[in-house]
């Protein structure tokens, strides 16, 4: 048997470009992605950077996944009312609520990256899955961290790594899911999917939105401001907070435009000469990835642009036939009621003394980011609701 050589990278940039990519054939989110990312946040002096770990056999790299530091509240996934629970505790008891945590994944993307050689056959990837988790957690040793976890790991890859996560302790916790749009090959085909009701909103809010210009771009010289303003504001409204983990390092949006070229599309909407709303789309041969949107209030809501986004969204992948539109991890009602499905997310997380590993073990169920979620917890009543009888 061939032995492995894992390595553990300060940046994802010092590894070579072709090598990753070639983990992650035809992913928009690649090295340059990454590599944007990190420089963004590294000239900024964001606190979170990523490093990358990777496996080599023969001299050839088969397996990468980025990673990084943060200093973790354990109330993050509260929500609503409890959130003030949590900035008390965090408040009068820090170090219980706060630990150091290493997590594998990225804060730029809404899934974890564990990326494999193609070519490897099952045997050979699930050595390497095992020679990742091995050199990942010695890494968290030598930094002393608390935590390591495993963030947002898709259904396939939480089914890989679920036996050797869980012979090593790891506690499974739902992460938020990912809303995916299925589409068919034309607009009047979407529509019929979506009940009476929505399609009726539909038109009427695309009727009602008024003069409004759309522009696509695959730069944002000039008005790099006004976009970084825009998604501020945005997730200001959301009602929701989840800390560190949702902040972008100023220099990301132009970053990621130099990097990707015409796989990132910001598409803009002019109400006169105010820039009203944008759309960051990074597009893949079969996917687009709804990554970010910004609005002006109350002006985006006058011209109903949530509404007129998402259908501009879905009129450029059927005309470029693309059949899947990937739109995030919030607002899940809106999207629920425009046709898309959820596909699950999967935490795995360990504490590193077993005494406290257990109490963590013991409350999980109680602090799931999809169990505290408001717009899940109400999907999941109005389903609880029809199937009563």
């Amino acid at each position: 048997m061939t032995a492995l050589r894992a390595h553990i990278a300060r940046r994802v940039a010092e590894i070579d470009a072709t090598a990753w990519d070639a983990c992650f054939p035809g992913e928009v989110e690649n090295h340059a992605y990454y590599t944007a990312c990190e420089t963004a946040a590294l000239v900024s002096g964001a606190e979170l950077v990523t490093s990358a770990a990777s496996v080599e056999r023969d001299g050839e790299t088969i397996a990468v996944a980025p990673f990084f530091l943060i200093d973790y509240r354990l109330d993050t996934p509260l929500q609503g009312p409890l959130r003030a629970l949590g900035d008390y505790l965090f408040r009068h008891a820090r170090k219980l609520v706060s630990l150091r945590v290493l997590c594998i994944g990225s804060p730029y993307a809404e899934r974890c990256h564990v990326g494999l050689s193609p070519q490897l056959d099952e045997q050979a990837r699930q050595q390497a899955r095992l020679a990742l988790r091995e050199a990942i957690d010695a890494h968290g040793r030598d930094e002393g961290v608390h935590i390591i976890a495993w963030k947002d790991l898709a259904p396939d890859d939480a089914e890989a790594f679920r036996d050797i996560l869980r012979h090593d302790g790891f506690i499974r916790l739902g992460s938020l899911p990912v809303a995916v749009l299925d589409l068919p090959a034309n607009e009047a085909d979407y529509l019929a999917t979506l009940s009476t009701a929505t399609r009726k909103d539909i038109r009427r809010k695309l009727a009602k939105a008024g003069d409004v210009r759309i522009e696509m771009r695959h730069s944002i010289a000039g008005i790099e401001a006004e976009i970084v303003a825009l998604y501020e504001s945005t997730r200001a409204q959301s009602g929701l907070d989840y800390g560190d983990l949702e902040k972008l390092p100023p220099g990301y949006f132009s970053g990621i435009t130099a990097a990707l070229g015409e796989r990132a599309l910001f598409v803009l909407y002019w109400v006169g000469t105010t820039l009203a709303a944008f759309n960051l789309l990074l597009i893949e041969r079969e996917r687009v990835i709804d990554k970010f949107l910004g609005m002006r209030y109350p002006l985006a809501r006058e011209h109903n642009l949530y509404a007129l986004s998402w259908m501009t969204n879905v009129r450029y992948c059927l005309a470029h036939g693309i059949s899947r539109l990937q739109s995030g991890q919030t607002a899940y009602a809106s999207k629920l009621r425009f046709g898309s499905r959820l596909v699950p997310s999967v935490i795995f997380f360990r504490h590193r003394q077993g005494v406290l590993n257990w109490a963590l073990r013991s409350i999980s169920p109680y602090i799931a980011f999809d169990r505290l979620d408001p717009d899940l917890k109400a999907h999941r009543l109005q389903q609880h609701a029809q199937l009563s009888p």
